[in-house]
């Protein structure tokens, strides 16, 4: 594979800075608890809550799918009733709790991993609790079952702070050995903290990503800076309907802005 296909964005793949941002809901860890003192930065969900949530979109008519999977769609005209699935850092129990679920109810997903920090831990988060990371034969497994792999990164840091040098070894790096690992190319990176800049979207764009995940980029928004609705445990079928609502509005106002 040459280098300009290395870093070649996805053009097909992705949105028009004009086009509303699809519906990108994002997770991290699907794990058993009881405590919310377990979950200090509400990052879990529950097998069976995750279940229910993956009920309510069916009841709604729509489908989780990756977000790789959902803009190719958009890009055809065949995006209605498709919505993303995120989940980010690569925890294991994406292979133990979430994959079983996504596969049950034909849903895909994108799983945001670190290549950096294989078979570890978060020791970003200083509250805890500790939670395992996918080791390469996890990615592997995660991948082969038909879920996209997509780049958190090498070591989940804040990338507005970094020098110049460190941004490019996050992002085309972690890209490169996601290869090595997968076979594959990443298409997708997800902004660690979900921080961001200028520099930071444009140089995530010039490392060959066909698109990138946010949290709320604001006017940033755009292909390589797409908006996510967080989901947690304590999101029902109402509350979910809200905050499918809220996207909606958010995404009216910007149209307006543009």
């Amino acid at each position: 594979m040459s280098a300009d296909t290395d870093t070649a964005p996805a053009a097909v793949l992705v949105p028009t800075r004009r086009t509303a941002s699809p519906w990108v809901l994002m997770y991290h860890s699907v794990a058993e608890f009881t405590d919310p003192a377990e979950d200090p930065y509400g990052i879990t969900v529950t097998p069976l809550a995750l279940e229910a949530q993956l009920l309510w979109l069916r009841s709604r008519g729509l489908r989780g799918v990756s977000v790789g999977e959902l803009l190719r769609a958009r890009a055809a005209g065949r995006g209605a009733g498709l919505v993303g699935l995120t989940f980010d850092d690569g925890y294991t129990d994406f292979l133990t709790h979430a994959l079983p679920l996504l596969s049950r109810y034909d849903c895909t997903s994108t799983l945001f991993v670190l290549p950096g920090r294989l078979g570890v831990d978060n020791v970003w988060d200083p509250l805890g609790p500790r939670k395992s990371l996918l080791t390469a034969e996890g990615i592997r497994e995660v991948a082969d079952a038909g879920q996209e792999i997509g780049s958190h990164g090498l070591l989940h840091q804040d990338l507005p702070a970094t020098a110049d040098d460190v941004l490019q070894q996050e992002l085309r790096g972690s890209r490169d050995l996601l290869r090595e690992l997968t076979g594959t190319l990443p298409e997708g990176f997800c902004y660690p903290y979900g921080h961001l800049d200028a520099r930071v979207v444009a140089a995530t764009r010039a490392a060959g990503y066909g698109y990138a995940c946010a949290i709320d980029p604001g006017r940033l928004a755009g292909p390589h800076a797409l908006p996510r609705t967080h989901v947690s445990q304590a999101d029902g079928g109402a509350r979910l309907r809200i905050k499918q609502l809220r996207h909606q509005v958010r995404e009216l106002r910007r149209g307006v802005q543009r």
